[in-house]
């Protein structure tokens, strides 16, 4: 049995077209109401967790696969794991983004986000220092009540964005949804994990 750890909502419902596509009958999902916990053929199960969640599932072994944001991987800073595919779903990515009054080159930055540890990294590597007020919804209020002079957060399409005032500074780096391994399950199941990879991976080619 493969256990699979899959964030709910819009990564549950991509990462299941995949599976349909490669031919895994999705209807026990489709019908499974407020179920947490469903099987599927060829000795697969799905927990359908919160994304923030998924690691924990693989850090006890809980999940023998995980399938989520590299947005949570890189901020809560995994390291029990292999990852062995990206799933080239859930694409965007984190911008740094205010308003038009926002200074870029000022020295004493104050910046709004739900992701502390990748806006640290972000201004270390430009050898700035800010200081983070942690958000945890709504950040594009940060720069508009004057919270913070920016904020650094997920980006799709820029709408929520330009509805409150706010556009995009800077592009740090592109999100998609990853298939990570726990590091143990990968030692014992190598076949039946590589075998599904490898299944999954002919129909992202497709």
């Amino acid at each position: 049995m493969i256990k699979i750890a899959v964030s709910k909502g819009r990564i549950e419902r991509d990462f299941c077209k995949i599976l349909n596509k490669v031919g895994y009958d999705i209807e026990p999902i489709i019908n499974k109401k407020r179920k947490l916990l469903i099987k599927l053929e060829d000795n697969i199960e799905m927990i359908f967790v919160k994304a923030d969640d998924v690691g924990t599932y693989l850090k006890y072994g809980s999940a023998d696969i995980g399938i989520v944001g590299n947005d949570v991987l890189i901020e809560q800073g995994l390291t029990n794991y292999f990852e062995l595919l990206d799933l080239n779903i859930g694409k965007c990515k984190f911008c740094l983004a205010s308003n038009s009054s926002f200074n870029k080159d000022s020295l004493d930055k104050v910046i709004a986000t739900k992701y502390p540890k990748i806006t640290r990294q972000f201004f270390n590597s430009k050898k700035e220092k800010v200081k983070i007020v942690k958000l945890n919804g709504s950040v594009e209020l940060g720069p508009i009540v004057k919270i913070s002079d920016a904020i650094v957060d997920i980006v799709e399409t820029g709408d929520t964005l330009r509805e409150n005032g706010l556009e995009v500074v800077e592009e740090i780096c592109d999100i998609s949804t990853r298939l990570v391994a726990n590091k143990s399950s990968l030692d014992l199941k190598k076949n039946e994990i590589y075998s599904f990879v490898n299944r999954l991976e002919e129909g992202i080619k497709c």
